[in-house]
Parts: C-alpha cells; structure tokens; sequence
C-alpha cells in the first residue's frame, strides 16, 4: 500500500510542477505582468507543496501505526473477563495474532487468537482507509494553497529556496538525533551490563561464552550461577582475535604493498605506470 501511495504522489507531484509551469506562464500572457521568477520554479513551488506534507504524514503514519493497533488489540485483551494476562503474555498473544493474519502461524487457533485475528484485519482496514483519506485531503489543501500563491506571482525561487533550506536543516538534525541516540543507546546498555558485569572481569577475563547468559533465569539466578556467568563476558579473546586477524592481514598487505610502491615507483616502465597507475 506503502509502494502505491509513494507512486501516487509522485505522479501528483509531477502534474503539480506541469500545472503550476504552465499556470504562471498563463497569468503572464493574460496580465501583461513580469514574473519574479523563472516558470520552473513556480512548478518546483507547486510540486513540494504537493509531495512534502503528504510524506511527512506518510512518514509519521507509518512510524505509529503499528504502535498504535498492537495498543488497541492489547487493549481489548486485557479487558478479556475470563482470562488475566500479564504484559509479556499479551505480547506473545499479538504475535500469535499477527502471524495468523500473515498466515504463517502453526499454533492452536484459540477463539481469542482468531478474533484477535479478525480485529487486527479491521483496525488495518480501518488505518489504511483513514490515511488514503488524510493524504488525498491535505494534498488538496497544500495544492491549493499553492496555486494561490502563484496566482498572486510570489517569489517562487525564493520560496523554494527556503523549503529546500528547512529540508536540508531537518535531514541535518535527523542525522545528528539519530547518532546522539545509537550514543545514549550504548551508554545506557553498557551501564546496565557493567552493573551486573564486574568491568574488570570484562576487561581482563579469559572466557567469552555470552551463550551462556541466555539460559539463565536472571529472576532465579543462585550464587553459583552467577559466579559461572560473570566468568562468560571476558573480552582478552575478543581483542587477541583482533588483533591476531590485524597481524595476519598486515603480513600480507604491508611487504605486498610496501614492494608494489618501490616498483611502481622507480623500477616500473612508462608503459606499466600507465597501465597501473591512476595519475602518471
């Protein structure tokens, strides 16, 4: 559906830039005016407002989607009289649900699971019908918007300019959030393993079988266990590994590199230099 709607509004924002060209250039021949940009420009004016907000909706929409319908079906499970799920039971249950919709589930089909099936399929319906409405109805709007500015001969590369500015600002800050995440992401998982990892362990252990770590009940967990755990996260394999793999990559690499250079470079004919050098 994602695909379609994508395709769509590319063929909107298409017609958008033929209209809003051929719209100023129109206003021109029938006001004898001058126009404050290049026709171009007013198509590109047109074009963004045609395809910008209705990505970004799309965009948003399809971030909270899923959210947004796992909360209404975990909604009417936790309302089930006859049965009290926790948090993790009901998640086990939407995925059940989801994977009967997708029909790969192999599961008993409980009468929970296939109306929790049924309900998924109509809040989908229900979501997918809802944002083709949203979307038809704001690129109306902001394609109306637009052809009312051209109409009054705004500064469209002016504005275009701008547009593209906030674009590339907001793209700027995406990247900058999104590395502040994965950096906050890191600290916070490595301050939670280190509360349970001693860091010298980590640093200086000798054994590295995080396997281990998933087999333990961390809500159960005895002594001795915790002891055989603590001994699994040891990180001297992790870097011998490394750099045993940088050694053996750098007893290729530098006498193969090291004599290529001095042949290139003061024993290598005319004739080879053009063959194998880039610049000569």
């Amino acid at each position: 559906m994602n695909l379609v709607i994508l395709i769509l509004i590319g063929i909107f924002s298409y017609t958008s830039f033929i209209y809003g060209r051929s719209r100023i250039k129109k206003i021109t021949t029938s006001q004898s005016i001058k126009i404050n940009a290049l026709p171009n420009y007013y198509g590109y004016y047109l074009a963004l407002w045609c395809a910008l907000p209705s990505l970004i909706i799309l965009l948003v929409w399809s971030i909270f989607e899923a959210s947004i319908i796992k909360g209404l079906i975990s909604q009417t499970l936790s309302q089930n009289e006859l049965n009290v799920y926790t948090s993790d039971q009901i998640n086990l249950i939407y995925q059940k649900i989801v994977s009967l919709y997708n029909g790969n589930f192999s599961g008993k089909i409980t009468n929970e699971i296939k109306q929790g099936a049924e309900d998924y399929k109509s809040f989908l319906s229900i979501a997918q019908s809802s944002k083709v409405v949203l979307l038809l109805s704001t690129a109306i709007l902001t394609i109306t918007y637009g052809i009312k500015r051209i109409s009054k001969n705004n500064k469209a590369r002016h504005d275009v300019e701008k547009i593209l500015t906030g674009l590339l600002f907001a793209c700027s800050l995406v990247a900058i959030l999104t590395t502040l995440g994965i950096i906050f992401s890191l600290l916070f998982e490595s301050i939670k393993f280190f509360s349970a990892i001693n860091i010298f362990d980590f640093l200086f252990g000798t054994s590295w079988s995080p396997q281990r770590a998933f087999v333990r009940d961390a809500s159960a967990i005895t002594a001795e266990e915790y002891a055989d755990l603590k001994n699994a996260f040891g990180s001297v394999p992790l870097f011998a590994g490394t750099a045993f793999i940088a050694l053996i990559a750098m007893t290729v690499a530098v006498p193969i590199g090291l004599f290529s250079g001095i042949y290139m470079a003061e024993y290598a004919s005319i004739k080879v230099k053009k063959i194998f050098k880039t610049y000569y």
